[in-house]
């Protein structure tokens, strides 16, 4: 985007991602959570890509949100830490004049090749069919995530 946010700005914008997050998974807690999920709140990291300051908070609003799902601390810290990877990864993509496409790829792999290190563990599944499961989870959000960047690109052009 063309235009610089001034700090109350960064800083509104931060507390409104990190409640869409949080909202967005609330609503959707149902295919959040678990060995099978679809985390539709997850195409937001994408907008890390537009507003790389948003690595930290969407990475919060993620363990916050994960308080939800009931598989405790663990989840809480391991959930902020894959979020942080993933956000970190888009920040680096577009850091290095990739195209915002390749937002696809972080957003799929990173959860599913990090989150079943303790989930596989916490629900005593395997490691690899938690890693399918996930990677087909992502999907969907990956493609939106791709998709509202671009869109965003477009409009501010």
């Amino acid at each position: 985007m063309k235009t610089k946010l001034n700090t109350t700005q960064k800083l509104v914008l931060s507390a409104i991602m990190m409640a869409l997050y949080i909202a967005i998974l609330f609503v959707s807690q149902a295919i959040s959570f678990g060995a099978i999920q679809m985390r539709l709140a997850t195409a937001l990291y994408g907008l890390t890509y537009i507003f790389p300051f948003l690595v930290f908070p969407i990475s919060l609003a993620n363990a916050i949100a994960n308080s939800f799902g009931g598989l405790g601390l663990i989840d809480v810290v391991g959930g902020f830490c894959a979020s942080f990877l993933t956000t970190g990864s888009i920040y680096l993509i577009r850091k290095a004049k990739l195209s915002s496409w390749f937002i696809i790829l972080p957003i799929l792999l990173v959860p599913a090749l990090v989150v079943p290190i303790w989930l596989s563990t916490l629900l005593k599944l395997p490691y690899f069919a938690l890693v399918i499961n996930l990677l087909l989870g992502q999907l969907v959000p990956a493609i939106l995530g791709a998709t509202l960047v671009l869109s965003l690109i477009h409009i501010s052009e």
